[in-house]
């Protein structure tokens, strides 16, 4: 215990301790919803927040898209955006409203109080232009098809949503037809919004990937040692990322020793670690809903066996080989198939396939079992129509990996990248340890 409170204490000093979202200013969120609204034609979106959780255990999270076009971080609230339709039989402009839930001052007393759209000054609060009781959503709906039938086809929303379905059906059900629009996706648009990021963003995201990166630092210096559990080792990481203002973990961390570390999304954590198993600690946390992604793949006892430190070089080699081959608006990533000829993927396979073999004299391409990376950002698998080609203001992930399950060894070194303004790559996690030297190093307390 001694070791993990010198740890907070060096953490704690090293950022600034953030306890409350960091929201990106109104204006932020508004350029997103007017181009949202271009890509409408003349459309309406309806989009709607999250659910209170049912169980006590589950801390509330908004939905990526609702937080992205709103930062509105509070349960069962919707969205409605109209796109300008000057030319339409009935001409619309414009439009943004927020409806918020009625108050239930029962239910606060367990969850907290929330706004309506009674709450003094909400519309200054939200950054949206207008809001509005959520009991208004069907009648406002219902008065823009009816007085333009054709919007009946151009309606967008969220296509898993039960709010969004009951309200489409409601919709027609009011207007006496038993033809039921049917809605397009709406992610369908945002996708490609969100995949390019703003100064804003690009903050947030660095501050998550500083809260991970002193998290894996102090997993390496202090927690990694033979007869410590996967689980404690998760859990020391996991208070490195409150104490530093990061409200969850990105994902399940990924805590595998042994043949644990061949397992890619081994998420049990349950197992003791021993003197000379290899150590694969995929964890990384979210800052104020924006992610990171690390991975580092360490030896328990603090030294890397021969055969451990070859396959641990391939790897690295790998993801060198990718980020030296990037050329952006023209590379791809995630093209498992290895058909694109701009693929860094086919890159990094390249590079593994023919550095070193298995026991048995084997290439090693074959233990590489998933896709080089992909996009990040409010989610850790930010939406992507793969292979993407990388443009300036994308953030991914680079990983390249070799699993071998009769070694009991598995490696991955996985790194999140932005493509900057000038098309270079930018090592959002330069500064953690990234050779088997660095790594040793660190352990050792050198």
């Amino acid at each position: 215990m001694r070791f993990f409170f010198l740890a907070l204490l060096v953490v704690s000093t090293a950022v600034p301790p953030l306890h409350a979202l960091d929201k990106q200013p109104a204006g932020a969120y508004h350029a997103r919803r007017v181009a949202l609204a271009a890509e409408l034609h003349g459309g309406v979106a309806v989009l709607f927040a999250a659910e209170e959780p049912v169980l006590d255990f589950m801390p509330y999270r908004q939905d990526s898209n609702f937080y992205y076009l709103t930062g509105w971080n509070e349960p069962g609230a919707a969205l409605m955006i109209v796109g300008d339709a000057p030319q339409a039989s009935t001409p619309r402009a414009y439009r943004e409203i927020l409806y918020l839930p009625v108050r239930n001052l029962r239910t606060e007393k367990y969850t907290g109080v929330k706004m309506d759209a009674a709450t003094p000054d909400v519309t200054e609060a939200s950054g949206v232009d207008h809001v509005e009781s959520m009991t208004e959503l069907p009648a406002d709906l219902t008065r823009l098809v009816a007085s333009d039938h054709a919007l009946a086809t151009n309606l967008w929303t969220q296509p898993d949503s039960t709010a969004a379905a009951a309200l489409i059906n409601f919709t027609a059900t009011t207007l006496g037809t038993n033809e039921v629009p049917q809605p397009h996706d709406v992610t369908t648009l945002t996708m490609p919004l969100r995949q390019l990021k703003d100064e804003g963003e690009i903050e947030l995201i660095k501050k998550s990937s500083a809260a991970s990166m002193l998290a894996q630092r102090v997993m390496m210096k202090w927690w990694v040692k033979a007869s410590m559990t996967e689980r404690a080792v998760a859990g020391a990481m996991t208070a490195v990322w409150m104490e530093n203002g990061c409200e969850r973990p990105s994902y399940a961390p990924i805590v595998g020793s042994g043949i644990n570390s061949t397992i890619l999304h081994y998420s049990a954590n349950d197992r003791t670690m021993q003197d000379g198993d290899i150590l694969l600690v995929d964890a990384a946390c979210e800052y104020s809903m924006y992610a990171a992604d690390i991975t580092r793949t360490v030896p328990v006892n603090g030294h890397f066996t021969p055969r451990q430190r070859e396959i641990f070089n391939v790897v690295l080699g790998a993801q060198q080989a990718a980020i030296n081959a990037f050329v952006a608006g023209k590379s791809t990533i995630n093209d498992r198939d290895r058909h694109d000829p701009n693929s860094l993927d086919t890159v990094a396979y390249n590079y593994i396939n023919t550095h070193g073999k298995d026991l048995h004299g084997q290439p090693l391409g074959q233990y590489w079992l998933h896709g080089l990376g992909h996009m990040m950002g409010i989610d850790v698998h930010d939406p992507g129509v793969y292979p993407v080609v990388l443009k300036p203001g994308m953030v991914f992930t680079i990983e390249p990996g070799v699993y071998i399950p009769d070694e009991k060894l598995g490696v991955r070194i996985e790194c999140d990248f932005l493509v900057g303004p000038d098309g270079k790559l930018i090592d959002l996690d330069a500064a953690l340890p990234h050779t088997a030297d660095e790594v040793e190093a660190v352990m050792q307390g050198k």
